[in-house]
């Protein structure tokens, strides 16, 4: 006999497909590694707030601001370096340079960038510190949430998300002061003359550190960032990782004082390196996807061992082939100098080294020549032929400078420059404002008797000053 069940008169709701957040209530840890990540956070934060504000000599019109991103002057300032738009090879070398180092320190330290240095990180760092300030420790936050809302509640509740929103404004605020001289957005801010896009750019950092920093937290690490899954293709057995040496652990369970040590493993189950993870994971489980290295359970671990008369170090950065070497009864080795983290240091240098020496050996002068498309020439009424340019001239000195332009490569030519008065040796001076792209309107004229149908010629730009020369090739259209 067979019975037929009918969901579809069921009151159950149906079953869910996602599990729903557990709330993380991460205990304070004490020890090096704890005060390693306050160093860390205290000098991130503070590079990111202070930097804007660094002012830096930039000459007439320009910004004096240290670290500035100008999009209206078409340039990117870093302290003593200066980045046009045709440069932007540079950027992209230091940002492989960057990409190259984040992978070396994965297949030494795993995911150290994560549990230190990384944003996400040091801005809950952050707001746990203040959520902790407001509300207490882990199990006073614990019962602070059990509770039912009360005037003592309400006022802790809502102080931390003030704050919250204070940390998050000035981060938003921060991030605009950029791409912006400080003082000058600072100023215009409260009274509306700042920049619409400051406020809109503002707005949405705001928003986002507010979010993901004292809303989503472990959920940005676990679901939404790549990292975690890229990782495990740039470690391998003999990265240092944060790990539960089983070989000394287990078997684990509670002990009382006085209790013998033998025939047992040194972890009591008291769960601390539980309580003070901010993924909520047990590192005892081996390597997980989730967790940031952050190495806090090793403080946490640390502290119960030197309490109970243990050695410290049952949870500590080591690789996975040296525990296997101590469960084979061998002395653990690790190599530090592996194929993938000399690839990476190579890598590294060499392309290092091709960005400075590109930086270092650039031209501070550029020379550009675009030709009129239509018409492609003219002819005039005494049957001379002339062709229409655009000089560009980019000047990358922090100073003016004043050039001489000639041709080069087409005989008897006459050069003209609109605006300006041609000497009489055909040239024609011109002066370039500092940290500037100036274009000129270029007429060149051929006599009616050259009947070649295009001829390429040379553009000489002579600096008056240092006779630093710099040319481009031009053509010459004909009438034939």
């Amino acid at each position: 006999m067979t019975t037929v069940i009918d969901h579809t008169k069921s009151n159950a709701p149906p079953p869910s497909l996602y599990e729903g957040r557990k709330q993380i209530y991460p205990k304070l840890a004490h020890g090096k590694f704890r005060t390693i990540k306050w160093v860390v956070m205290a000098v991130t934060l503070g590079i990111y707030y202070i930097l804007p504000w660094i002012r830096w000599p930039r000459g007439e019109g320009i910004p004096d601001q240290a670290v500035l991103a100008d999009l209206s002057g078409e340039k990117f300032y870093f302290f003593w370096f200066e980045i046009w738009p045709q440069e932007l090879y540079y950027l992209a070398g230091l940002l492989i340079v960057a990409t190259l180092g984040l992978f070396l320190v994965t297949s030494l330290f795993g995911r150290a960038w994560c549990g230190y240095t990384c944003p996400q990180t040091v801005w809950t760092d952050l707001y746990i510190w203040v959520e902790r300030a407001f509300e207490g420790d882990r199990a006073a936050r614990m019962r602070l949430d059990a509770q039912p809302w009360s005037f003592n509640k309400a006022w802790r509740k809502l102080g931390k998300h003030l704050v919250w929103l204070i940390i998050a404004f000035w981060t938003g605020g921060a991030f605009v002061l950029y791409w912006h001289d400080a003082p000058t957005v600072a100023k215009g801010w409260f009274t509306g003359e700042a920049p619409l896009t400051a406020y809109f750019f503002a707005g949405i950092l705001t928003f986002t550190t507010y979010f993901l920093a004292g809303w989503m937290r472990e959920q940005v690490c676990t679901y939404m960032c790549p990292w975690p899954r890229i990782q495990g293709a740039l470690t391998d057995e003999n990265a240092l990782n944060v790990t539960y040496r089983y070989d000394r652990g287990e078997p684990r369970g509670p002990h009382r004082k006085g209790e013998s040590w033998e025939g047992r493993g040194d972890c009591i189950d008291c769960k601390q390196c539980v309580q003070v993870c901010p993924m909520g994971i047990d590192i005892r489980d081996g390597a997980q996807q989730e967790c940031i290295h952050c190495a806090l359970c090793i403080d946490a671990c640390d502290d119960i061992m030197k309490k109970i008369g243990r050695p410290t170090g049952l949870i500590a950065y080591d690789t996975d082939f040296a525990i296997g070497e101590r469960v084979a009864g061998r002395k653990p080795k690790y190599k530090i100098l592996r194929p993938r983290t000399m690839l990476y240091s190579a890598l590294m240098l060499l392309i290092g080294a091709m960005v400075a020496f590109g930086y270092f050996n650039k031209s501070t002068f550029e020379v550009n020549v675009l030709k009129d498309r239509s018409p492609p020439f003219v002819r005039l009424s005494d049957g001379n032929v002339r062709n229409g340019y655009t000089l560009k001239l980019v000047n990358k000195a922090a100073s003016k400078r004043h050039v001489a332009i000639e041709i080069e490569g087409l005989d008897g030519a006459d050069l003209q420059m609109i605006g300006l008065e041609t000497n009489a040796d055909g040239t024609v001076d011109l002066e370039l404002g500092a940290h500037g792209v100036d274009r000129f309107r270029m007429l060149v004229t051929r006599h009616a008797d050259d009947k070649e149908p295009r001829v390429d010629y040379t553009v000489l730009v002579r600096d008056l000053a240092t006779g630093e020369v710099e040319d481009a090739t031009a053509v010459f259209q004909g009438a034939n």
